[in-house]
């Protein structure tokens, strides 16, 4: 489809709904889509597969929002929304439009590491003291934060630009920012199996501030930090502007060990990478971007399709025996076992965006007999999780490989997070899903599921924040 007169075309996206994007867009949105079927393949996938076939389109789609601030300004925001409000004039203090602290607390935001594409999660706390009288509605402070979060970003330079932007756009007496950040701590296939204890995230406090706030011992900034002690922020661990600290990124600390199931960084992937954060409208070759692919491809190869015998290790050949243990016939009489929270991290296949949490696997067994080794369930669990996968598939599957062992009754929880159900569509913090799968007597018998289901405990948050 051409472009019209007036450099746009109307395009039809995934809901039926038609939307019109310019030519340049268009473009950028073909390259990535372009960039993203050569990393499917990369991945041993099949690109014309139903449900791999329109991740391009997806995947392009949500980057595109995803880093949209590129091509948003912040005077557009501000302007038309700075109001009038007098305060104190002739008595000793401060308030209002005069000098009065204002604090805007708790924005939920959401943007890509810089340093490896994964996304990280911000808890982000606004304030400023206001002069000249007027004052910016306080809904704005959101969008203008949004601006610079929805773009690739390493922690503290996101302080320093907010804080920048809001102190040239409403000319306050000073501007004090606070960021709670959480990356995403997905481990690597060796990692996973030695380190029962993975840490799923990384977190990290810094702090910008302008004007009056510039100084850190400044009265405004114990102001402001006595209204956050509520909020979970320890002053004491809050990184100030100029001070330093290691990488918060996994993925940059991995950088120089290439994992022997990994092997060598495919150069065709790399340059694939790099077209799409040249089509996001960022410069590949700026000093902080520059080992991005590489490391992005480096973490995407975890998720290639590989082969269930190899992995794990013949179990198939060494299952339980399902009628003697110890030289003993066992009756039919059977009792509730289950191996609750096993830890998944998985891709998914639609937006190639993680998605993780934790599998409750609940069986009958024969008194007696011996139950399923936990680390092998966890094998299983882990084998299905790291593939380019969908929440429901991996239920199913994790079921269907544990049934054969145990003459078919089996039921099988998953709870997972989904980082596209927070950087795209309704950008939802805290929310999580469940799917089950039931065989056998877990399919027919209410009261023995409804027990198992009884078992499983409260999920904790499993969100950064």
């Amino acid at each position: 489809m051409g472009c019209f007169d007036d450099g746009s075309f109307n395009v039809e996206v995934e809901n039926g709904v038609m939307s019109s994007i310019s030519c340049e867009e268009e473009g950028n949105r073909a390259s990535i889509e372009d960039a993203v079927k050569i990393l499917l393949l990369g991945l041993g996938e099949d690109i014309n597969r139903e449900g791999i076939r329109k991740t391009p389109f997806r995947v392009a789609k949500a980057l595109r929002e995803g880093t949209r601030g590129y091509r948003q300004k912040v005077k557009d925001i501000v302007q038309g929304a700075l109001f009038p409000e007098a305060g104190l004039d002739d008595r000793v203090g401060h308030a209002g439009g005069a000098g009065g602290l204002v604090i805007v607390r708790d924005l939920d935001l959401f943007s890509y590491c810089e340093s490896c594409l994964l996304p990280f999660q911000v808890k982000c706390h606004v304030g400023y003291v206001p002069s000249s009288q007027r004052v910016l509605g306080l809904s704005k402070f959101s969008r203008v934060s949004e601006v610079f979060a929805k773009r690739l970003q390493e922690p503290q330079r996101l302080a320093d630009e907010v804080c920048a932007a809001l102190h040239q756009g409403i000319n306050p007496a000073g501007v004090a920012i606070v960021l709670h950040c959480s990356h995403i701590h997905f481990p690597d296939l060796e990692s996973i199996f030695l380190d029962s204890n993975h840490q799923r995230w990384l977190k990290i406090l810094v702090s910008s501030g302008t004007g009056v706030f510039e100084n850190k011992n400044a009265d405004e900034w114990a102001d402001f930090y006595s209204l956050l002690k509520f909020r979970g922020i320890n002053i004491e661990k809050v990184h100030v502007r100029g001070s330093s600290y290691e990488s918060w990124c996994s993925q940059s600390s991995l950088s120089a060990k290439v994992s022997s199931k990994v092997g060598p960084i495919n150069p065709v992937m790399a340059t694939a990478v790099a077209s799409i954060i040249k089509s996001l409208g960022e410069d590949p070759l700026r000093q902080e971007l520059v080992g991005t692919p590489s490391r992005f491809v480096r973490w995407l190869m975890n998720f290639r399709t590989s082969n269930l015998d190899m992995k794990l290790n013949g179990f198939h050949h060494s299952g339980i025996d399902s009628s003697k243990t110890n030289g003993e016939v066992k009756s039919n009489d059977k009792k509730l076992h289950y191996d609750l929270n096993l830890p998944f991290w998985s891709q998914c296949e639609h937006h190639l965006l993680p998605f993780h949490g934790v599998v409750h696997i609940g069986y009958l067994i024969s008194d007696g007999y011996i139950p399923i080794g936990k680390s092998i369930l966890q094998s299983i669990v882990h084998f299905y999780g790291f593939k380019l996968q969908v929440q429901e598939r991996l239920t199913r599957q994790i079921a269907e490989t544990i049934s054969p062992l145990l003459d078919g009754d089996v039921i099988v929880v998953v709870e997972a997070s989904h980082t596209c159900m927070i950087s795209r569509g309704i950008e939802k913090f805290g929310s999580s899903t469940a799917t089950i799968a039931v065989l056998g007597r877990f399919a027919t018998e209410l009261a023995l599921r409804a027990s198992f289901l009884e078992s499983i405990p409260s999920p904790t948050s499993s969100e950064g924040q």
